[in-house]
């Protein structure tokens, strides 16, 4: 095993190295203070790995994308939500009988306690879904207070029961909440995306018939986003739970950090920027100027990505779900339409191929949702309800390897010391 050396002071310190299964390496840090004094400093922690983990890989240079192992192509295409959510959780792909049992027991989760119902009634009309997922996720701690040890294993396993089960329910609610409409409670003769997108768009005054294809659509739209590697909610999530934390509050605290625009906001910002151009006329040759122009301020969201390199694995799965989305919904909508205009000139034009500036994930993803109904506010909304898996497995996870409380180091640049002065003798 290769080792690392440190000169500080004309001292001289040799670190460990370690080697992720897939090739990942990395310096062990971790004697460099109590040796040295010194500190790395390493602003949003950009090239620190704060665990080690077996849930999701990533490459970025290549587009790959993998739970535990699996290749997110072939878990999208054959497998359903519920599966992926037991592969995260439980770390291996269920087989039919514990297929079965998984499903039924969350099944069995799916209603509120009646008094939830009246913390909807207390929000504002116009309060943010994500706000509301947020708040009722973190008083289930309140109305589940059954388990003596709520870090011992079975009541972790009917705490992310109940999260899963009831996380839908919670979504549904404040979306019929800020309509003024009656609640549709969960039907569990369907299953678990089917369930979900009735309590959305039912109504108790007619019957409603699930779309098979586009349920089907929703639940690879809930894979795709079921992990991602240490994003900016999962280490929330772990940051949390380092404390101890229950796991309703550890997640609604990662709900609190997806809800941030530069993380879970991306769809919804396409979104925004898709209608501007229509308010503008809907001239693309405009923005698409803009947004080769180095001087303009105007940046093309859903293009491009932070991590993948030269495609998103997701998004290569959800352009033809894309089209037959649009296709099906038959509807007019002049923003989606600005949008498909929009995807021919990225995927053709020179400037964009150069640069691997590609429709991502986020410019799909919010077009279906557009397309399927979906109102801009409850984007963030159904992206967590697809990352609550990953968000349970990286909590478990790191429960399990026993880390310490997460506690950063920082370096002061403040005042040095100085004495306090009474408030008559100041100048």
């Amino acid at each position: 095993m290769a080792s690392a050396k440190v000169i500080l002071d004309g001292e001289e310190l040799e670190l460990e190295t370690i080697i992720g299964s897939e090739g990942e390496k990395a310096i062990v840090i971790k004697p460099l203070r109590s040796t040295t004094k010194y500190i790395t400093y390493d602003p949003g922690y950009l090239n620190t790995g704060c665990c080690k983990s077996s849930i999701t890989f990533i490459d970025g240079e290549k587009g790959i994308l993998r739970y535990r192992g699996y290749p997110i192509e072939q878990l999208a295409k054959q497998a359903n939500f519920l599966e992926v959510a037991h592969l995260l959780i439980d770390g291996e792909l269920p087989d039919k009988e514990q297929f079965a049992q998984f499903r039924d027991d969350v099944r069995r989760h799916t209603l509120l306690h009646e008094d939830i119902k009246g913390m909807f009634d207390a929000f504002p009309p116009n309060a943010h879904p994500m706000a509301i997922l947020s708040s009722v996720c973190s008083a289930l701690s309140t109305f589940y207070q059954d388990a003596p040890d709520p870090l011992e294993d079975e009541n972790v396993r009917l705490t992310a029961i109940r999260l899963l089960a009831k996380l839908p329910t919670i979504a549904a609610f404040s979306l019929k909440a800020s309509q003024g409409l009656p609640y549709i409670y969960p039907d569990n003769r369907l299953n678990y995306t089917q369930r979900f997108m009735k309590m959305m768009f039912g109504h108790n005054t007619e019957p409603f018939e699930v779309d098979e294809d586009l349920a089907k659509v929703v639940d690879v739209l809930l894979t795709l986003h079921a992990d991602h590697e240490q994003n900016c909610s999962a280490t929330a999530v772990r940051l949390v739970g380092s404390a101890r934390a229950n796991l309703y509050v550890s997640i609604s605290a990662g709900i609190a950090a997806l809800w941030g625009p530069l993380h879970g906001g991306a769809n919804q910002a396409v979104l925004q920027m898709l209608e501007r151009i229509v308010e503008d006329g809907g001239d693309i040759n405009k923005y698409v100027n803009l947004a080769k122009d180095k001087d303009s301020k105007f940046r093309l969201m859903g293009f491009g990505h932070r991590v993948y390199k030269n495609f998103d694995p997701r998004a290569t799965i959800l352009r033809d779900m894309a089209e037959m989305v649009l296709k099906k919904s038959k509807i007019n909508d002049p923003t989606l339409s600005i949008a498909q205009k929009l995807e021919e000139v990225a995927l053709n034009d020179p400037y964009f191929k150069e640069r691997n500036l590609y429709p991502n994930v986020d410019f799909y993803s919010g077009i279906i949702y557009r397309a399927l109904g979906i109102p801009m506010n409850m984007m963030t909304v159904m992206f967590a309800i697809g990352r609550l898996p990953g968000w349970i497995a990286q909590w478990k996870e790191n429960l399990a390897h026993g880390l310490p409380i997460g506690r950063p180091r920082q370096i002061y640049t403040g005042e040095p010391k100085r004495d306090f002065v009474p408030i008559d003798q100041r100048g």
